[in-house]
């Protein structure tokens, strides 16, 4: 509360903007409460509006307001202090509702553990959750099969492109323009994405995936909706994990990016002197 970190006003102004959008855009201009919270102007006049007529960022009036306690923050004429306000019972109801909710799951979870731990034991044969200590997770690049057809392990940069046209270039399927122009340069053989039996889960998205050689070969991003209940259970039969291919990046970043140097570093292992 007391801290005297720099605030960026342009930076709080953005990510306020963005927040107003967003709760405008779910709830709709004619809600009540959205109309209350943005009082008849757009997210990025009200954002302008609140950020730069508070007080709060100073860290003295702060330091007052804790002083003097709850008769001075009630007393105070401060846009942010008044919007905290104004939204504060909507949000202890939708807290108490969230904390609710949180509780049945964290229940429903123990006695999933529980059933686990009394079917397939606790000695060696299942492995504790993560911890946030390094974990190793081992697996086979291996496609699978779904509706009875087979879905390979690997795409290709030119199946980038035909997934585009398929879906008529409409977003989240459209290509930024640079990809559009440098499509001749590229190998479209190239692999790009991959899928593997590794057990992962939320959290995981970043993470190397290496070879036998301990060679990178691809950076988890995500996992197919089969792998969704490696939550609680494994299983390799449709479950899998989707990396994106080390040979496309540095594809991308030589024909697409024209970082030759970086590409250049990430091969041979060292920088170019210079």
């Amino acid at each position: 509360m007391f801290s005297t970190q720099p605030i960026y006003t342009d930076l709080e102004i953005l990510t306020l903007t963005d927040s107003l959008t967003f709760l405008a855009t779910k709830f709709g201009g004619d809600d009540s409460l959205v109309q209350k919270v943005l009082a008849g102007k757009s997210p990025h006049e009200r954002a302008l509006e609140l950020i730069n007529h508070t007080k709060v960022r100073d860290v003295a009036f702060r330091k007052k307001l804790y002083e003097e306690g709850a008769s001075a923050v009630s007393a105070v004429n401060d846009p942010m202090i008044e919007l905290a306000r104004l939204i504060d019972p909507e949000a202890r109801a939708l807290r108490k509702v969230a904390d609710e909710q949180n509780e049945i799951k964290q229940q429903a979870h123990g006695a999933i553990a529980r059933a686990a731990n009394a079917l397939l034991g606790t000695g060696g044969s299942r492995y504790p959750d993560a911890t946030g200590t390094l974990r190793l997770s081992f697996g086979i690049v291996k496609g699978y099969e779904e509706d009875r057809q087979p879905v390979p392990a690997f795409t290709t940069l030119g199946g980038l492109y035909g997934r585009a046209r398929e879906m008529k270039e409409r977003s989240p399927f459209d290509l930024p323009a640079s990809w559009e122009k440098g499509r001749g340069r590229l190998n479209l053989k190239t692999p790009y994405n991959f899928v593997s039996t590794a057990d992962i889960i939320g959290g995981n998205s970043g993470s190397p995936v290496v070879n036998r050689a301990g060679e990178f070969v691809g950076i988890i991003f995500d996992g197919n909706l089969q792998s969704l209940p490696l939550d609680y259970a494994y299983e390799d039969k449709q479950a899998r994990a989707t990396s994106v291919d080390s040979a496309s990046i540095l594809e991308g970043l030589d024909k697409i990016y024209h970082a030759k140097e970086l590409v250049r570093e990430l091969r041979d292992g060292k920088r170019l002197a210079k």
